[in-house]
């Protein structure tokens, strides 16, 4: 199955129009991103960005609870055989994200904001997706 760029999407391909191949696993984790989103709205969070990207690395949303910046990784499973989502965040991961969120806050002028790390654990089996957010999931962690 092909999937055409859209416009919807804060970050593009390379080119505009590429075509983007996706597997199951990558259609699986689009939709527990999709579904994150709007748990979080429901949840009073306003998305500022969804899959950024800079030379760093990438953070799935950014977004703002109150006045507070908030770094968030999604993590999607299918069932529960292997332990919860929220435990997936690894310790290599948790490193990489905030030199992502070290960046952003940089460039974009907000050095001095309050910011934390979430985590939206979603497990999806046949019945209604379980969805948690962990607030402060990990602390800044950079090498």
């Amino acid at each position: 199955m092909l999937k055409l760029f859209s416009a919807t999407n804060n970050s593009p391909p390379a080119k505009q129009g590429a075509v983007i191949m996706q597997n199951k696993q990558q259609k699986f984790g689009e939709r527990g991103e999709n579904l994150a989103v709007w748990y979080l709205k429901q949840n009073g969070y306003k998305i500022i960005e969804q899959n950024y990207r800079n030379q760093m690395g990438e953070i799935d949303i950014i977004a703002k609870e109150k006045k507070t910046i908030v770094f968030v990784e999604v993590k999607s499973r299918r069932s529960i055989r292997y332990g919860s989502p929220k435990w997936a965040v690894t310790a290599k991961k948790q490193r990489k994200i905030s030199m992502v969120a070290l960046y952003y806050l940089k460039t974009t002028g907000q050095t001095g904001a309050k910011a934390r790390f979430d985590v939206v654990a979603i497990t999806s089996n046949r019945d209604e997706p379980q969805i948690e957010i962990v607030k402060n999931a990990f602390e800044l962690a950079y090498d």
